[in-house]
């Protein structure tokens, strides 16, 4: 595949204020990090140790159903917990202040079923370059079914999208895991070939942690338990089941939604914003702060400000925030926040409208 050029962001004068607003969030983080620090290591330790726990009880008291089952399901919660609080983090270095360190804690995401080579690259150097930008945020884009981007090709099947895609949605982790990490490695048309030629030792590491992936998850639980396929099968898909709720919750309310603008370069690859103000443009914050929040789902509620300062960790979100709602009010920002039913009632609108598209209609005959 051809490469192409990146798009690009205008100036306009906002630069000044960010510049003011970045070096007063330093000042910030560095006052809070003697308090907050030990909770980010904590995380580290203790979510990991969980997740090795919970499929402990199951290799060895998963003959009893019950157990089974809430294990497999508990894996699917911790699974997203600890992409959220921990690795998320530490593929933006943010865990901890070695570079290697976190380098090598984003390999736990390998361990847990996905490629952390391709979702780096879909995540740092696509989605948070050009969030919500056709074409370049790997994030959001999923397949042909899905018309997420008003510019996209219109189908006819696009009509009936909010009635289909969110009956799919609970199977969106198993398609990413064991679908389009396959397609990011071997279909040369995927946007991860725009910027990036994937190295040989990646194509090793990828089937090697696919299938210890599937070992230890179906294959291991299957020998060592008295228990056949039907119920190993079953306990996998709750696990996926429960992670891809969990999941979209996050990846849908902030972005993917009718409040939120979806820029396009222009014919000199020109977008119409500069970086700051596209990132309010695209990206809103969910009216959903509380412990649970904070200590399990890291603190995705706070997400302006990661998309800001993708270099400060999520336990800085909260104050961070505060601080960012005080330069909106000062210089008449657009920042915006939303209750979580109304960002995922948004999405589904986005859905519809995205969907009722009049060249839908139009049809070859």
């Amino acid at each position: 595949m051809e490469k192409v050029s990146r798009p690009q962001y205008t100036k306009s004068g906002h630069e000044a204020i960010f510049h003011q607003l970045r070096q007063e969030v330093g000042t910030l983080v560095a006052q809070l990090e003697p308090k907050r620090k030990p909770g980010i290591m904590l995380k580290a330790l203790l979510f990991p140790i969980l997740y090795i726990l919970v499929y402990t009880s199951i290799l060895l008291w998963g003959n009893n159903p019950v157990v089974l089952y809430a294990g497999y399901i508990g894996l699917g919660v911790l699974l997203v917990v600890i992409f959220l609080n921990i690795i998320h983090d530490a593929v933006h270095g943010t865990v901890f202040r070695s570079k290697q360190l976190n380098e090598w804690y984003v390999y736990l995401f390998d361990l847990m079923g996905a490629n952390s080579y391709t979702w780096r690259m879909r995540h740092v150097r696509f989605h948070h370059n050009y969030p919500n930008v056709s074409g370049w945020d790997t994030d959001i884009e999923q397949s042909k079914l899905a018309r997420i981007f008003p510019s996209d090709e219109s189908l006819r099947v696009h009509r009936f999208q909010h009635i289909y895609l969110p009956l799919l949605y609970p199977l969106y982790l198993l398609n990413w895991l064991l679908i389009r990490d396959f397609r990011d490695f071997f279909d040369k048309n995927r946007t991860i070939c725009k910027l990036t030629t994937i190295p040989r030792k990646e194509y090793l590491k990828l089937f090697l942690f696919k299938g210890l992936f599937l070992f230890y998850l179906i294959v291991l639980p299957l020998l060592l338990l008295n228990v056949g396929w039907g119920r190993t099968l079953t306990g996998f898909l709750l696990m996926m089941f429960t992670a891809s709720i969990f999941s979209l919750i996050v990846l849908l309310s902030p972005h993917a939604n009718t409040s939120s603008e979806f820029p396009e370069p222009d014919h000199n690859n020109q977008l119409p914003y500069n970086w700051m103000m596209h990132m309010l443009k695209t990206t809103n914050d969910v009216q959903s702060d509380n412990w649970f929040t904070r200590s399990c789902m890291g603190c995705f509620n706070f997400h302006v400000v990661h998309h800001l300062f993708p270099n400060v960790n999520h336990v800085y979100y909260p104050e961070v925030t505060s601080l960012l709602k005080q330069y909106a009010a000062r210089y008449d920002l657009p920042y915006r926040s939303f209750p979580l039913g109304s960002s995922l009632k948004k999405h589904f609108l986005l859905l519809k409208r995205n969907g009722e598209a009049e060249d839908i209609f139009e049809e070859t005959m």
